[in-house]
C-alpha cells in the first residue's frame, strides 16, 4: 500500500510550536495550494486549504524558518482521525503528517535577507567541517590525496 502526499503551497498564518504533555515539539498549520487550473479562461485561480501536522525536529524547524505567506514545500502521508467537538458530535479531521520540509521561495520573498539553512547535525566531524568551509569558500584546490576527503 502506498500514502506518499507532496505539497508546494503558502503558510496561511505563522506556526506555532507546542509540546505535548510528553515534551514532545507539534505544530499544526494550513498552506494554501494552487489549483493547476481556472475555472474558465481569466478566471480567478482557485486553491485548497490543506492542515499539515509536523513533529518533533521538523515541527521545530518549520517554527523556526517559516512565517506567513511564505513558500513550502514537504512531503509525507494523509492522516485521518475522529474526534467528538464541544456539542458533542462526531467529526473527521483529514491532515497531512510532514515528514520532509524544503525551502522553495525566493530569500527576497521571505521578507528578510536571512539565508535559511538546514538544522545541522552535532557531531559533526572536524575533518568534514573543514572540508565543507573550504568547499563554500571556493578553497578546494589542493587535495593531495584520497584521505583528505570527508567520504
Amino acid at each position: 500500500m502506498l500514502n506518499t502526499v507532496a505539497l508546494m503551497g503558502r503558510l496561511v498564518a505563522d506556526p506555532e510550536l507546542k509540546t505535548t504533555p510528553s515534551g514532545v515539539s507539534v505544530t499544526s498549520f494550513r498552506i494554501a495550494v494552487d489549483r493547476s487550473y481556472s475555472p474558465r479562461e481569466g478566471g480567478e485561480r482557485q486553491a485548497d486549504f490543506i492542515d499539515i501536522v509536523a513533529w518533533r525536529g521538523t515541527a521545530e524547524f518549520v517554527c523556526k524558518y517559516f512565517q506567513k505567506g511564505q513558500m513550502i514545500a514537504l512531503q509525507g502521508r494523509i492522516q485521518t482521525r475522529s474526534y467528538e467537538d464541544k456539542q458533542g458530535n462526531k467529526r473527521m479531521a483529514v491532515e497531512v503528517v510532514a515528514e520532509n520540509v524544503h525551502f522553495c521561495g525566493s530569500k527576497r520573498e521571505s521578507g528578510s535577507g536571512d539565508t535559511y539553512a538546514a538544522p545541522q547535525r552535532q557531531e559533526t566531524p572536524q575533518k568534514e567541517s573543514q572540508w565543507v568551509q573550504q568547499a563554500l569558500s571556493g578553497e578546494m584546490e589542493g587535495f593531495d590525496s584520497e584521505e583528505d576527503l570527508p567520504f
